[in-house]
């Protein structure tokens, strides 16, 4: 997987809105701009998608904007303790998965069926599975394509389609800042929207705000901060692979260019997280949010092996959050390490129980999918057996998880 990030980190390029490519047309004689004029027109659109960002008026109910699920101060995560989020046209819809963060997705490499260790595929390699993408469910891969998803969903912003979306955009003066900063006519509702999400994906490509990697560890990482000394037990313990072993999916380590972690490796994963009966959706019990097979995905449905898997989160900034998991079932770092140690050695603290009292393990994944859960450490025991890590380590490992919140060098 660290071959993954430094492979993609080297072709970010690939992903970047079509006017900073024109950068690479600079001084053209004919149909490029200049490299000046490309980086003008990238920071107007970075100024323009952050005030498009933080405007509810760009929601059916008015009162709804981006910022209202991705927090700047909150690591662009939820700013409240709510496992999903309020939306719709009279903001009583409630959403059906977590709002993730949007920091530290600039080196997300595409979604792919099989990601192999060597760049050689087929060559005896480890198949990783499913990797990459955006979302919960790695649908997308651009985040022009993910700001489609609230603007457009019946739960959150609530626009019927393009087209009422571009009517706001117009109303508000957005339109004709975007034909000014872009130099064209838009004269299609459609290409008003698609320069709109443009707009949002060159904001979220700014360094400065959604990937500085300011926090006290990377502070460390460079040799300009030191660990406590329960912070340094709790690195130990996340990358040991008999204890934590969080790092075999949240890398820790810088890559071999040097390039600072982003604490995921991309994958999509079952874990096993229970039901979370606050939410509304769960209230039929058909009904199974089975991430990469579906509901929200529609390509892999006839894929087996791939329900319940959803995608590894960053970890940068998680101490901010209030609630966890791709279906918030969980309100503390605690809950979420004692569950991952306690999963399999004392399953009745955290499913529902059938009517015989019998422990319902899994209870938000149909029996049928059971087989796809993870069983790696710390899922590797038994009821009755010792957990990975006790009460103190867990202590550690959360002191150490505080690490990682952005802005270390601006509180000092």
């Amino acid at each position: 997987m660290r071959k993954l990030r430094e492979k993609f980190r080297s072709r970010l390029w690939l992903f970047l809105p079509a006017v900073l490519c024109l950068v690479a047309a600079a001084d053209a004689p004919s149909g490029g701009i200049s490299r000046a004029a490309a980086r003008r027109q990238t920071t107007a659109l970075q100024a323009l998608g952050a005030r498009l960002f933080r405007d509810p008026t760009l929601s059916a109910s008015g009162q709804l904007s981006c910022a209202s699920c991705h927090s700047p101060a909150h690591g662009f995560g939820p700013a409240n303790a709510l496992p999903v989020q309020m939306g719709g046209t009279d903001m009583a819809q409630t959403g059906t998965r977590a709002a993730p963060s949007l920091t530290y997705l600039e080196a997300t490499p595409p979604f792919t069926e099989h990601y192999f260790d060597s760049d050689d595929d087929g060559d005896g390699s480890t198949d990783n599975g499913p990797t990459g993408g955006l979302t919960w469910d790695g649908r997308v891969d651009r985040g022009r394509d993910q700001a489609r998803i609230p603007l457009l969903s019946a739960r959150e912003m609530a626009n019927r389609d393009p087209a009422e979306a571009a009517a706001r955009l117009e109303k508000a003066g957005y339109a004709t800042a975007l034909r000014r900063i872009l130099g064209v006519k838009l004269t299609m509702p459609d290409q008003v929207f698609d320069a709109a999400v443009e707009a949002l994906e060159v904001y979220e490509q700014d360094y400065r705000v959604f990937y500085p990697y300011s926090s006290r560890y990377d502070a460390f990482l460079a040799g300009k901060a030191k660990l406590s000394p329960a912070e340094a037990r709790g690195l130990a313990l996340f990358e040991d692979p008999d204890k934590g072993n969080c790092s075999s999916c949240h890398i820790s380590r810088p890559a071999n260019n040097g390039s600072p972690p982003e604490f995921t490796d991309y994958g999509l994963i079952a874990i096993g997280v229970p039901r979370n009966r606050a939410i509304p959706v769960n209230d039929d019990p058909a009904y199974f949010d089975l991430g990469l097979c579906g509901p929200d995905r529609t390509d892999f449905r006839d894929r087996p092996t791939y329900c319940g898997l959803f995608k590894t989160p960053s970890l940068r900034n998680v101490a901010l959050r209030q609630s966890f998991m791709h279906n918030g079932v969980f309100h503390s770092l605690r809950q979420v390490m004692e569950f991952y140690v306690e999963r399999d050695t004392d399953p009745g603290k955290w499913y529902a129980r059938r009517p015989d009292g019998t422990v319902e393990k899994y209870d938000d994944l149909p029996a049928i999918y059971h087989d796809n859960v993870n069983v790696d450490p710390p899922f590797d025991r038994k009821p009755g057996d010792k957990p990975a890590l006790d009460a103190a380590e867990i202590d550690d490992v959360i002191a150490f998880l505080g690490t990682l919140t952005d802005g270390y060098g601006a509180a000092r």
